[in-house]
């Protein structure tokens, strides 16, 4: 090939990506701000974090020292610990049950809200105000004053009740959950709105149709409302699961704080305790993704 013939290659090679950058230089453009934040505060802290998971870490007065353990602190966690498997266990129980009941609440209380009568707008606001309100520093407030818990669990004596019939293993999830009853108003506001858009998707003139075929409200609900809520319910879930695991008052990050400043554990032990929590979430939050497409392309196919 000839000089010539190289050199004209080379010039348009170069002329294609000037091309491809005028046209696409302007979104990555608007992209970097993003890209440079998740790489300085997501991707940087996380790979950091997980090299001081294989890392005995002590703080000395020259700085840090770094001191390889391989996966000993994982072995550790799992099989040493007497604190930090009980809690997550206890806590990921206590999610996998006000999760349906947080999701349930949410679509009962939006299809009342769903539908039309005065005041309505107000009675939505008044719904969403905890989620603006219950920041974690309130709910720390409010839970140290006994604001959070109900008066009836002490009032009527339900703890024995509920530790005679459902045993000791099972009582402290439960117990935990009715003391939480109040948060689980709270944390409904997102997943009523969720709901609530989610209705509006469904067209009106089905409901019509139905309504002169002789169906009654009841057989609405089943046969249109519910299987058209089935991606907003999923998407709840995904949501309620994030939400809960990031409880500002939640024993397991509570946890993995009080490691991070003992002179046994440090920031490496505690690094692999998040690890270790983050990896539960991923799984959890996997399971539910793959229920939620199974459910979709069973959707598609009927």
């Amino acid at each position: 090939m000839s000089a010539d013939r190289i050199e004209e290659l080379k010039r348009r090679r170069r002329q294609q990506w000037l091309e491809v950058l005028r046209e696409q230089g302007l979104g990555y453009l608007f992209m970097a701000p993003w890209a440079i934040g998740f790489l300085v505060f997501m991707a940087i802290p996380l790979g950091w974090s997980l090299y001081l998971t294989f890392n005995k870490v002590k703080l000395t007065p020259e700085g840090f020292d770094y001191a390889w353990r391989g996966l000993g602190n994982f072995r550790d966690a799992l099989l040493l610990d007497h604190v930090y498997p009980v809690k997550l266990l206890t806590y990921i129980q206590e999610v996998i049950l006000m999760i349906p009941i947080i999701v349930i609440f949410a679509l009962f209380v939006s299809l009342l809200l769903n539908q039309s009568f005065p005041g309505r707008f107000l009675f939505r606001a008044i719904f969403f105000l905890p989620v603006i309100f219950a920041t974690g520093q309130v709910l720390t407030e409010l839970f140290s004053q006994g604001a959070g818990e109900l008066p009836f669990i002490d009032q009527y004596n339900v703890k024995p009740l509920v530790q005679q019939y459902f045993g000791p293993r099972f009582a402290e999830p439960i117990l935990g959950i009715l003391g939480k009853v109040v948060i689980i108003l709270w944390y409904s506001g997102v997943q009523i709105l969720i709901f609530i858009a989610g209705f509006q998707t469904i067209s009106k003139s089905v409901y019509e149709a139905v309504r002169i075929d002789g169906a009654t409200p009841w057989e609405s609900f089943w046969k249109i409302t519910l299987p058209g809520a089935v991606p907003f319910i999923g998407l709840n879930a995904i949501y309620t699961i994030v939400d809960l695991f990031t409880f500002p008052l939640n024993p397991v990050l509570e946890e993995i704080k009080s490691n991070m400043f003992k002179p046994d554990t440090g920031y490496g032990y505690a690094s692999a305790l998040a690890w270790i929590y983050f990896t539960i979430i991923f799984l959890l939050l996997s399971v539910v993704f793959l229920l939620i497409r199974k459910a979709a392309l069973r959707r598609r196919r009927v």
